[in-house]
């Protein structure tokens, strides 16, 4: 069977899984635009996601229903509308970002951190509303009224609460084993909070997709800038819904061997190969609309343990 080429292995990628326009908005938003000033032109994103499937149309309904969810807010400039990160949602970009380009490796202190409602004293609204956001969050319910975690996220935590109006009206504990008081090992809280077989299986199918693109790539050697740019969308577009969906749970209490570890070792290497390029594509697009257009900032650099290395 003939090897793909980078292109050919891009139209392959569409066709078998074809991403969801408004989650794959949010992806480039998140990837190629946040770098670049956090906001861009909707012309520019109609160039950036017209290679990937999404149509004209798609792009418009997408960014108008993440406006609606609060994600992103619109501005005119006489027949043209431009989008940008809400300021309201962007700590949660930011802690996505973060979950996205650093490296796996939390490490476990011993303590587990317990959000308590007690039946009463939250309604059932707000208990549901409190739920679901934690639950993005990686926390597990243990039982009713209480949900936990063993390497919390205290901003993303205090965000969540704040967001959904819960400040104040829950409990927020710290908690250790107790010595000498005959209790199991606090570790095994893992089997009962989480089944980690379908994050692991995720990682391990995002492994055995990737893997051959790498050695595409390393045998093509440079790829054009506007397939550079389909490349590395893809593959975070993947990445990033593994990501969003495992709990980030402390190394001391996952399985051995965990696949995130090599499902992160592809990611990184992919990315090297292929965002220099892609940079070129994206400064190109959004100049072509915005001739002030910045370019990549700082940080952008630092993903992945450094680019330029």
């Amino acid at each position: 069977m003939k090897q793909m080429n980078s292109t050919e292995w891009i139209a392959h990628c569409l066709a078998i899984d074809p991403p969801r326009s408004k989650s794959l908005v949010m992806t480039v938003m998140g990837d190629a635009i946040a770098p670049h000033g956090g906001a861009a032109w909707l012309g520019s994103l109609i160039e950036l996601l017209g290679p990937l499937g999404v149509t004209d149309r798609l792009v418009r309904t997408s960014v108008f229903r993440l406006v609606q969810e609060g994600w992103l807010t619109a501005s005119r400039e006489g027949r043209r509308s431009r989008y940008a990160f809400d300021p309201k949602s962007l700590p949660r970009f930011q802690r996505a970002d973060r979950r996205i380009y650093a490296p796996p490796g939390l490490h476990w202190d011993g303590r587990w951190t317990l959000v308590l409602a007690p039946n009463g004293s939250i309604d059932g609204e707000l208990r549901t509303a409190v739920r679901k956001e934690l639950q993005w969050e990686g926390y597990a319910m243990l039982g009713p009224g209480l949900l936990a975690h063993p390497a919390a996220d205290v901003e993303g935590l205090a965000d969540a609460l704040m967001r959904t109006g819960a400040q104040g009206k829950v409990f927020v504990v710290s908690a250790g084993e107790l010595p000498d008081a005959g209790s199991r090992p606090l570790r095994e809280l893992v089997g009962e909070g989480w089944d980690l077989s379908t994050v692991a299986q995720g990682y391990r199918d995002f492994v055995a997709r990737f893997t051959p693109l790498l050695a595409l790539l390393r045998d093509e050697g440079e790829v054009a800038p506007d397939a550079a740019f389909a490349i590395r969308s893809l593959l975070i577009h993947a990445y990033r819904r593994l990501q969003l969906h495992d709990p980030l749970l402390p190394i001391e209490l996952l399985p051995e061997p965990w696949p995130g570890s090599d499902a992160y070792a592809v990611a990184r290497a992919v990315y090297l190969l292929v965002y220099a390029q892609a940079e070129v594509h994206v400064d190109a697009v959004l100049r072509r609309e915005d001739e002030a257009a910045p370019a990549a900032d700082a940080a952008f650099y630092q993903r992945f343990g450094g680019l330029r290395a």
